[in-house]
């Protein structure tokens, strides 16, 4: 079972004996272990890729792994054993990329994402209305219609009144595009004469009149009205979505967008010692037009990326600055195939304001995470990120091109050479690959999210997985598969020779997404001093039919060596 074992033994001095068991050597270093987990099946991760059969714990950390007669030898007389019989185990999930709030959202907003049709869609408003007095705001919780639906499109605000017009309505997508009744639009004055605000509209139909549709930065106008929730109701939503992502496997997440108030919740939940899930926030504030109140927002109260702690810490400052290839708007060096007015897609800001943004964040130390997801909005970045650079040296930073569906070969290297990193989303090619190709065209859909060619030109530490959920499902095992197989539900493959191999894919979400937070040397893999993060499987992920990788479940979920999580 065991096919290399790490031994070591710290003492006055580094010492090595012939002979001596690596058990007995750590057990006169560290304590009796609180927990072990014996006969696994355990990947660790390791520079070696060991695998091993146990693990012990004590304090929140590993302590030592090796065979289940070493680990067990280890034992007092009130240690917790948990004999895995076999199952595999591997080092907790990370996510680098989820709204995860969105998780525990069930009881306050409308569950778009089941919908298949408009009509089901409407339904779905229908009955969450019936349940809410008139004039309350009734919010929906994250959906793709354009995929997602039968019809391809959005809902009209016409459509949304006929199920809810005695109350203001208010439907999330995936960032760029909302949806807003006439009732709510009213509430924050805008009408057919509104103008379309920089870097966004408020669409209308062939004879002027609002669509209620919502594109870009015309989502601020409703969105800021929308009354927040009670601070008893966050820390609800936040206790429930972590939960959420424990069930999962999921023990660490970047939260890709994060305003203020979350920051707080979260600080609370930490504070209270009912966290599950360690969280590191990119800081989302809207930029303001005056750069000078943007400088204020980066100097702030002096903290910067990285602080924090092991539960709670800031990530680096969060910039959007194009769309989505779903969407329509992600900017593309050629025009779009149906293009007839050399439509290339839209960003929020230009290429100079996006670089005196940045340019601010770097002064104060913020690391920056911007989204992109085209080619040419890829290389406008990556000049804002070089202009930077030679202010202030970002190669040792990590800045981050957060998406990057349509990296092309040579911007990899672009980036590789400045330090930055990339942190994709396979699994947004699950159900929306066929709305991709119907975009852009088969070709560009066979290179969106070409994993194996990142690695080979980036490397594996440069790169990270994660979901964006809850654009898409959070399912870690379901990522992996389409990393491994580029299947989507119907079977059809897009971009086969980007597969890549089981290993990496875990480590996407492992030894590799720890490197997001600079943890590495804290999580990510299962080795003695790293916290006691940790997943055991129902299925051998290494050895099951590829069709099953998506099916494998998180039996049991242990964060800092407290289960979080048992099914």
């Amino acid at each position: 079972m065991v096919r290399e074992f790490a031994a070591f033994a710290i003492v006055a001095t580094v010492i090595w004996i012939s002979g001596v068991s690596s058990a007995d050597a750590q057990q006169r270093e560290f304590n009796t272990p609180d927990l072990v987990i014996l006969n696994g099946k355990v990947l660790t991760l390791d520079d070696r890729s060991t695998v091993t059969e146990a693990v012990a714990v004590a304090d929140g950390k590993i302590i030592a792994t090796g065979t289940s007669a070493s680990i067990r030898s280890l034992a007092g007389d009130r240690t917790r054993v948990l004999d895995v019989s076999g199952k595999t185990v591997i080092p907790g999930l990370i996510d680098t990329h989820a709204h995860f709030k969105a998780a525990g959202l069930g009881d306050y907003v409308v569950i778009m994402g089941r919908a298949k049709t408009v009509a089901e869609a409407l339904e779905a408003i229908k009955s969450f209305a019936a349940k809410t007095k008139p004039g309350e705001w009734i919010i929906g919780g994250g959906w793709h219609p354009p995929s997602q639906l039968a019809e391809k499109r959005y809902l009209t605000r016409q459509e949304i009144d006929s199920v809810a017009p005695n109350n203001p309505v208010y439907l999330r997508t995936v960032g760029h595009f909302s949806m807003a009744n006439t009732m709510a639009l009213q509430r924050v004055g805008v009408d057919k004469t509104t103008e379309d605000p920089s870097g966004g509209k408020f669409e209308r139909d062939a004879a002027g009149e609002l669509t209620g549709l919502l594109v870009e930065t015309a989502i601020n106008r409703v969105e800021k009205a929308v009354p927040p929730w009670t601070e008893a109701d966050e820390m609800r939503q936040f206790t429930i979505a972590e939960g959420v992502l424990n069930s999962f496997g999921i023990t660490s997440a970047i939260e890709g967008a994060t305003e203020p108030r979350d920051i707080r919740t979260l600080q609370k939940l930490v504070a209270s010692g009912k966290a599950t899930l360690r969280t590191g926030v990119m800081f989302r504030p809207e930029p303001p037009a005056d750069l000078t109140a943007w400088e204020a927002i980066m100097s702030g109260n002096g903290a910067s990326s990285g602080f924090g702690d092991d539960w709670l810490k800031f990530a680096g400052i969060k910039i959007f600055y194009d769309g989505g290839m779903t969407l329509k708007t992600a900017l593309m060096r050629e025009v779009y195939p149906d293009s007839h007015d050399n439509y290339h897609g839209t960003t929020q800001q230009t290429p100079e304001r996006l670089k005196q943004l940045i340019s601010i964040c770097n002064r104060y130390d913020w690391r920056v995470g911007v989204h992109v997801v085209g080619d040419l909005g890829i290389d406008q970045v990556l000049d804002a990120f070089e202009a930077v650079d030679k202010e202030k040296s970002i190669r040792d930073r990590r800045f981050v091109l957060i998406h990057a569906s349509l990296i092309r070969p040579e911007q990899m290297e672009r980036a590789q050479r400045l330090g930055v990193r990339i942190d994709f989303q396979n699994v947004f090619m699950w159900d929306k690959a066929a709305t991709v190709e119907r975009f852009l065209g088969k070709a560009i859909a066979d290179r969106a999210v070409p994993t194996r060619t990142l690695i080979e030109k980036m490397g594996l530490d440069n790169l990270g997985a994660g979901t964006d959920f809850p654009v898409n499902p959070i399912n870690p095992f379901l990522n992996m598969y389409i990393m491994v197989t580029r299947k989507d539900p119907a079977g059809k493959v897009y971009g086969a020779t980007e597969a890549i191999t089981r290993e990496q894919a875990l480590r996407l979400y492992s030894s590799a997404a720890s490197r997001y937070t600079f943890d590495e040397a804290r999580k990510g893999t299962i080795e003695p001093g790293k916290l006691a993060d940790i997943v055991v499987l129902s299925a051998d992920y290494t050895a099951v039919p590829e069709e099953q990788i998506k099916d494998i479940k998180a039996d049991l979920t242990l964060v800092g060596g407290k289960i979080v999580f048992q099914r």
